[in-house]
């Protein structure tokens, strides 16, 4: 038994010959390089992140902020100099 109510080896052939019938026999290594690559990408791609989260964040100081003074709405236009 290769799994407890799963998949038994003989499963495992019917789905063989079911991709090499859908794919064709030509496909089926294009594809399963296509895939291997796929999965390559997404693995170093995890691990960057992994490691960039891990890394610690430089911690830069915030610059002061500058707020605008305030214009009274009712207050008069000043003259131009």
């Amino acid at each position: 038994m290769f799994l407890r109510n799963g998949l038994e080896p003989w499963h495992l052939l019917i789905v063989g010959v079911v991709l090499i019938l859908l794919f064709g026999s030509k496909k089926l290594p294009d594809t399963a390089r296509a895939l291997g690559k796929s999965l390559r990408i997404l693995k170093s791609e995890t691990k960057a992140m992994r490691e960039e989260s891990a890394a610690p964040a430089p911690t830069a100081t915030p610059a002061p902020q500058v707020t605008p003074a305030p214009v009274a709405a009712d207050a008069p236009p000043r003259p131009a100099p």
